[in-house]
């Protein structure tokens, strides 16, 4: 049992209903509160109307500032065991004045994604280019991890890639998924085939990958579908819709844009099929975890299909345009098929994602690190460097855009 004043720092304040991030973040802070740790949430952002309400957990909540002093003294007073950062920019940020403060204390890094390949494949498809895994995201996010005790890392693929391709000390790496148990999965009856009809994407808008799905459907592959299967439509649910996502609502082709879902997993388990042939990005998508949650058959590309299915496919993952459609036709009107992509993504919710087992090696690893925290990073040398050379540099242009500010407020 850990029982440790904990500290998250927040880029945002958690959206659990908005994005898959949110529900990550709360699913942490649960994991800390089952422990009987004092649980703090802090950040720099503004609040939004669909912003969780953390005192309804007992949480403290605290605003803070960036690039000013006054962080300093928070920490000093608060004196935390241990500080999570919510992604590699959080820790760039604050990491630098929390380890004056609070030396001892130690530091974990969610890296929700890794951003540096999500950012690589983007460049990519934008540009229709090679992608480049080394790029400017690359070096600062993997020293971001070097210089954290432990990360945690969202996808098998990711944490491959971190140790076989970027050579980091598997000791510094935390493979923890979008965890579940069966007591979070849906305790309503799982909907038939003949319960149900259409087709639904879902996703966060703010999120680039979402927003270059939803215009590949209606552009590329809506169009065709529809002909194949005349009677159905396409819901299009997300938070944060823009003014050209919501322009792309088309009643009189099927293509209806709705904007925020007030219960994801209900109108995910309405439709027959969740159709999100996502042309890049990286990490677990939350989206597909609620389709196999409610026995939502899905249809995806090689991208979106990566690190989320170890067995059987609970639908189909498929990059050709015409074999896309051929299969999603079969997968839409074959109940056979249609059922055994069903038994598949409820086999995979009720046991690939099983949460005890993460939380009890996850509470194994941080304790083992509390016990010898000095014998851990003493392992981890190139971690000291960047500690004491690259922080510096943030240090320094941090308290360069401090003085500015108090010049400003005085001239």
């Amino acid at each position: 049992m850990i029982q440790n004043k904990v500290l998250f720092i927040g880029r945002v304040w958690p959206e659990p209903h908005s994005s898959a991030a949110g529900w990550r973040i709360l699913q942490l802070i649960d994991f800390f509160l089952k422990r009987k740790c004092e649980v703090i949430f802090a950040s720099a952002a503004a609040k939004t109307d669909f912003s969780f309400d953390l005192n309804s957990k007992g949480i403290k909540e605290a605003a803070i500032e960036l690039n000013q002093s006054s962080f300093n003294d928070f920490v000093r007073e608060l004196q935390p065991k241990i500080v999570v950062y919510d992604r590699y920019i959080t820790e760039e940020q604050f990491g630098w004045r929390f380890r004056q403060e609070c030396p001892e204390a130690v530091e974990i890094l969610d890296t929700e994604d890794l951003h540096f390949l999500r950012f690589a494949r983007e460049t990519g498809f934008k540009n229709g280019c090679e992608i480049k895994l080394i790029n400017e995201i690359t070096y600062r996010e993997i020293a971001s991890v070097l210089r954290c005790d432990l990360s945690l890392i969202i996808s098998e693929f990711e944490l491959n890639l971190l140790k076989d391709r970027f050579k980091l000390s598997p000791a510094l790496l935390f493979y923890l998924p979008l965890f579940q148990n069966k007591t979070e999965i849906v305790q309503t009856e799982i909907k038939s085939f003949e319960q149900r009809k259409d087709f639904v994407f879902i996703g966060n808008f703010l999120h680039e990958p979402n927003r270059q799905t939803v215009l590949k459907l209606k552009k590329e592959i809506w169009p065709k579908l529809k002909k194949e299967i005349p009677d159905a439509v396409l819901n299009i649910y997300g938070a944060y819709p823009s003014q050209e996502i919501m322009q792309l609502h088309q009643p009189k082709d099927g293509f209806l844009v709705h904007g925020r879902a007030e219960n994801a997993l209900e109108v995910i388990s309405n439709a027959r099929i969740l159709l999100a042939p996502i042309p890049f990005g990286a990490g677990v998508k939350g989206k597909f975890i609620e389709a196999m949650q409610t026995g939502t058959p899905l249809v995806t590309s090689t991208v979106g299909a990566e690190a989320m299915f170890e067995n059987e496919i609970p639908g189909i993952v498929e990059d050709d345009l015409n074999q896309l459609i051929l299969k999603t036709k079969a997968l839409y009107s074959d109940k056979e098929i249609w059922l055994k992509a069903q038994k598949a993504g409820l086999e995979t919710a009720n046991i690939q994602l099983n949460k005890d087992s993460f939380e009890n090696k996850l509470e194994q690893s941080i304790s083992a690190i509390l016990t010898a925290t000095e014998k851990h990073r003493s392992q981890n040398f190139f971690g000291q460097i960047l500690k004491k050379d690259f922080q510096n540099a943030l240090k320094f242009m941090s308290l360069w855009i401090e003085e500015k500010a108090k010049n400003n407020q005085n001239g």
